[in-house]
Order: structure tokens, then sequence, then C-alpha cells
């Protein structure tokens, strides 16, 4: 895979230092020079962005004359908390930090295909398995955290009013089915995000090479569109199953 030009400016600094760090770990570096590749590179990207976008609005902020980026992410901040509210319910506050972080990493990775010279991370698989994984582990800490031990009786059926063979039974038939829904969802955040943006920046380098004019130009505007869907998609999934991991039975 050629390099981008950031992927070897991050090379030429620290490829030395991440190779040596590496190898002492054990890992095997297939390209000693050149440790860092372009996924990781625009993920790095994206982070340093995020981080001087939070730093820009922290050091505006202002209650009489709030200026654009204030107002920005006021919105962003005003829709995710509608959206965790309405999905989530009591305490959907607490939620609201991780979602919009997450949502701002997925949009600006998935709209970094659309710059000249970069390309969009997420258009490789460990990258939305990356987001998916710490949704996951996420979501059942705080389950676990607002139950307690209790937190099982999501994965064993209901219990209450029922005879006594079927609360035994029950949760045998129940508890599989439920581990595996679970891990599935994993595989579904992770496809999902992976193949639409892998697909769109595929259509769209095919056009570019056959007609660079005109028609391509419709593509980007698609892949743009793309990039919002699948941001809010996966968002409004991380929402529900934080509702569904903090919802006491009643």
């Amino acid at each position: 895979m050629e390099q981008l030009t950031f992927t070897k400016f991050l090379n030429h600094l620290f490829g030395p230092a991440v190779t040596a760090l590496l190898e002492k770990l054990g890992v095997h570096v297939k390209h000693p020079n050149a440790p860092i590749n372009n996924p990781l590179a625009m993920e790095l990207l994206v982070v340093l962005l995020l981080t001087l976008f939070f730093i820009a609005v922290r050091l505006r902020l202002s209650v009489e004359r709030p200026g654009a980026l204030q107002l920005t992410l006021e919105g962003i901040r005003n829709f995710i908390e509608g959206l965790a509210g309405e999905i989530i319910g009591h305490h959907s506050e607490r939620f609201v930090p991780y979602l919009i972080v997450l949502g701002l990493f997925i949009l600006l990775c998935n709209l970094l295909g659309i710059v000249p010279g970069l390309e969009s991370p997420t258009g490789v698989p460990y990258v939305p398995l990356g987001c998916a994984i710490v949704t996951w582990f996420y979501y059942h800490f705080a389950g676990l955290r607002e139950s307690g031990p209790g937190y099982v009786k999501h994965f064993i059926g209901p219990q209450e009013g029922m005879p006594l063979i079927v609360r035994i039974l029950l949760p045998v038939l129940i508890f599989p089915i439920e581990i595996f829904s679970h891990l599935a969802r994993v595989l579904s955040l992770t496809v999902r995000l992976f193949a639409n943006m892998f697909a769109g920046e595929m259509v769209t380098l095919v056009f570019f090479s056959l007609l660079p004019l005109g028609i391509p130009i419709i593509f980007e505007a698609l892949h743009i569109g793309v990039s919002f869907i699948q941001t809010y998609i996966f968002v409004l999934l991380a929402a529900v199953y934080f509702g569904e991991a903090v919802a006491h039975e009643h």
C-alpha cells in the first residue's frame, strides 16, 4: 500500500521509536522503516484535529458572544442530548460526552476520504471494529454499574410471575441466545460502517479513474451523505445499547 504524505511524515518522525517499542513487546514488524500505516496515521490525524477543535472551543467560550465554533458544538451536544434522552431515558446525560466524541470521531474519519491526499480510516475493518469493541465494553460496564450482579437478569428472560419450571428452563434457552446476540452486535456495528465507507470510496475512485470531472462530484456528495448517515446510525445504535443496559425491570 502506498503511503500517504501524512503517513510518511509520521514514520519519519516516530517510525524508529515505534519499531523499537514493538520489537521490545515481541511484535513482528513487517515494515521496520514504516511501522505506521495509513489508517493509523489517519486516526491520529483525526484525534489531533478533534483535540485542536475542542481547545479552540474552550478558549473562546463566552456566554454573551458565543462564536461559530461554540454554537456548532452546542448544536451537536443538543442533538445528541435529545437523542440520548429519548432512547436511554433517565440519567442519559452521563453517556452524552461519550456519544459526542464517538460521533465526531466517526464522522471526521468518514469525511477524510473526500480530502485529496487523505483517506477514510473507517474504510478498513479494524477501525470500525475498535469503535464497536469500546462501545460494547462500555455499555456492559454501564449496565453492571447500574444494576450490579442483577445485570445478569437481562440475559435470562422474564422471571417474575413465572412457574418454577419456566424459571428454571427459560434461562437455559435464553442465556446462550442473548450472549450470541450481544457478540453479534460488535460484528453488526463493524460491518455496517466498514462496508458502506469502503464501497463508497471504491465507487468514487472508479469513476474518478474513468471520468475525472463531472459525475465523480455527484459521488463525492453521496459520500458526504453516507458519512453523516452512517455516523448517525452508529451513535443511534450505541444509545440503544446503553438504554437496554441501564434499564430496570418493572
